[in-house]
């Protein structure tokens, strides 16, 4: 059996801890179970803290380790989960972790980082120069702290030289199947996740941002332009004509208006079309054609493309994901 250890940090949602603890425990053991088959684990799971003293979730839950950090000389999987939104506090607060987490590294573990627990193993020095992932809204914040990193957030779970990173809290539910399907095979995995009633593996969490198109800045004929495109953005809107109501050449808009906004105008007018067409797949059941449409697309085949670009996923399957269940009903997804 493999071994793996769980790290727990105070102010860290406990689902990040705790969904890796049940699946890898199941692997090899619930499936077969309930299959009247002899159980066949394949890992042998143990919570840990900084100290070995519980931990304490913002929600109130209390959760006691198996022992303290120390207590692991060597293990194969370590899991680092989220420990607030807060990171400098908690890096001194935890500030044993991280030569720790360097030593199990060195020593051949895969570490994985769920959510923000990405941030531990960068903290660590253990991303530079790997790609990773971390939650969608913290996206920006790890890119300037981290800039060696190459941060990857449109991606659910990233692997590089045995360093795993997922994103979002149930991120842990990906990245825990991800590495039973790595070290265990594919039927391992379907099985642990068939037991306990999972998806696979996601690839990306692009279609879940709901990032701000622009990002705030004082550049006056800008904003004009934005209010502007904001407004009529179904409409056709060269960017000679955009140049023309802001008062500038051409080049000189382009210019500006990427330095504003951190997008050139053919960007920006497409994100806030992805937007409003992801608004309205959440709340209607319209046709995805008539939506394609309504967001300035007559090509649906090329809003489809445009669509999964930008999300990672079809119309449909967003449509699947997010809209409520009056809206996405097997006949309604069939002729999407």
């Amino acid at each position: 059996m493999l071994d793996v250890t769980v790290v727990l940090l105070d102010d860290g949602l406990s689902t990040p801890a705790v969904m890796p603890v049940e699946i890898f425990h199941s692997a090899g053991r619930l499936w077969n179970e309930l299959n009247g088959s002899p159980l066949e684990p394949r890992f042998k799971v143990r919570t840990v803290s900084v100290t070995g003293a519980a931990v304490r979730s913002p929600s109130g839950l209390n959760v006691s380790p198996d022992g303290a950090i120390a207590d692991v000389a060597r293990t194969d999987i370590v899991v680092v989960p989220t420990s607030g939104l807060i990171l400098d506090p908690k890096f001194v607060e935890n500030a044993a972790l991280l030569p720790w987490l360097r030593r199990q590294y060195d020593a051949g573990a895969y570490m994985a980082g769920v959510c923000m627990g990405s941030a531990y193993l960068a903290e660590a020095g253990l991303l530079d120069g790997r790609v990773a992932t971390t939650h969608w809204a913290v996206a920006e914040e790890m890119v300037e702290r981290y800039p060696t990193v190459c941060w990857r957030p449109d991606l659910f779970v990233t692997e590089d030289a045995r360093l795993l990173c997922s994103g979002g809290v149930n991120g842990a539910v990906d990245l825990s199947l991800y590495l039973i399907e790595k070290l265990c095979g594919h039927e391992v995995a379907v099985q642990c996740a068939k037991a306990l009633l999972l998806p696979m593996p996601r690839i990306y969490q692009s279609g879940y941002a709901m990032l701000p198109v622009t990002r705030p800045h004082s550049d006056e004929r800008i904003l004009a332009v934005e209010g502007y495109l904001q407004a009529n953005f179904r409409d056709d809107l060269p960017t000679p004509s955009l140049a023309q109501r802001a008062g500038l050449a051409e080049r000189t808009f382009v210019r500006r208006f990427k330095a504003a906004t951190g997008r050139q105008p053919a960007s920006y007018l497409q994100a806030l079309r992805i937007q409003a067409a992801k608004s309205m797949l959440e709340r209607d059941s319209k046709a995805v054609q008539t939506i394609s449409s309504e967001v300035g697309y007559d090509d649906v085949a090329f809003f489809r493309r445009l669509f999964k670009r930008a999300t990672g996923m079809t119309p449909a399957e967003y449509r699947a994901l997010f809209a409520p269940l009056n809206v996405r009903s097997p006949l309604r997804l069939q002729t999407a």
